[in-house]
């Protein structure tokens, strides 16, 4: 199994990401690494180039630049090169810290949608707060702006097949986004979407999922249109670091007994942060097209990447694209089959 990698990408790039390359080649000895970058910079980096092959790559996409322009006029960029091994076969997999915007073209454009998704989306893992451990996918978590009903009944397929493939729940349980929990609330999307996703028996679905309670085990995959998931998911992420910001600046203005009491409580602080780190769990990830494509942060460290090449290590083990492909073109075949048995009657 090779994985191309935007050895470019990111903030700490490459540095951070040599680093996390290695830590995964030395985990996982059926892997190979193909980086692509700017070779002379990339090699000193590494002391072992076991499983690892460098390709030169003249070009960087910048995490400012407009990302189609970029992938249509930087061919010989790291991202683009990296995704072309991808589609020709060379590499099983896509990774990069890089431009978000950039790494999602270049899956839809280059690496190319399964036949029979109409709109690829992104998948993000999340953690549970509360009694239960563990986490929640979210999808689509900001790959669209604006989605349909059948968009949104096709997320809870892939992020069926994601939560059982990679995190191992044999029946993952599907909630929708929504802003109440009764049926006939929302938009009319998500109430056609509701409709189509209690209609369909292959689904576990557990009805509306509303935001304050999206953390509390409440499904193990929720479903929403690009705009309100990747709202969800930005406001997660900014209130979880208010929190902490403010709980340490008030322990540090709080006096000597507040500063007592919190190395008191600094085993109890460091199980909190671990508990809401979400690099554990890896990168987002593109559903819906041919291949594993994945997306860390920009400010990813090594560990970061090294936890998201082995959620990719797992996507490729467990045959989750290949498993997509099968149950699309079963049902697109299903489909015709009924047109044209509606045809000869």
């Amino acid at each position: 199994m090779k994985i191309a990698v935007d050895a470019m990408g990111g903030d700490h790039a490459p540095e951070a990401i040599v680093a996390g390359v290695a830590k995964a080649r030395d985990q996982y000895p059926h892997l190979e690494f193909l980086l692509y970058g700017k070779s002379e910079q990339i090699s000193k980096l590494l002391t072992d180039q076991t499983r690892i092959k460098i390709i030169q790559a003249d070009e960087v996409i910048g995490m400012n630049d407009e990302p189609v322009r970029a992938i249509r006029r930087k061919k010989q960029s790291s991202l683009v090169l990296a995704a072309q091994a991808v589609k020709s076969g060379e590499a099983d997999a896509l990774f990069s810290c890089g431009n978000t915007g950039a790494l999602l073209t270049a899956g839809l454009l280059i690496v190319g949608r399964i036949k029979g998704i109409v709109r690829p989306g992104l998948l993000s893992t999340l953690p549970m707060i509360g009694e239960q451990t563990g986490a929640f996918n979210l999808l689509d978590s900001g790959a669209n702006a604006e989605n349909k009903a059948e968009h949104l009944h096709q997320y809870a397929i892939l992020g069926k097949y994601y939560a059982q493939k990679v995190r191992g729940i044999a029946d993952p349980r599907i909630g929708l986004l929504n802003n109440g929990t009764e049926p006939h609330k929302g938009s009319k999307i998500t109430q056609e979407a509701y409709q189509l996703l209690q209609a369909d028996p292959a689904i576990n679905f557990v009805g509306n999922v509303e935001a304050n309670s999206v953390l509390r085990n409440q499904a193990d995959v929720i479903v929403a249109d690009g705009f309100m998931g990747n709202t969800l998911l930005k406001s997660i992420e900014g209130t979880a670091s208010a929190i902490m910001h403010l709980l340490k600046e008030t322990i540090m203005n709080s006096g000597v007994s507040s500063k007592l009491g919190a190395v008191l409580l600094k085993p109890a602080f460091k199980q909190l942060k671990a508990k809401m780190n979400q690099a554990q769990y890896g990168g987002a990830v593109l559903l819906g097209v041919k291949a594993p494509v994945v997306k860390a942060h920009g400010a990813s460290d090594a560990e970061t990447v090294y936890y998201t090449l082995g959620q990719i290590e797992q996507m490729l083990k467990e045959q989750m694209i290949p498993d997509l492909v099968d149950y699309f073109s079963k049902l697109n075949q299903a489909e015709k089959n009924k047109v044209i048995e509606e045809k000869s009657k």
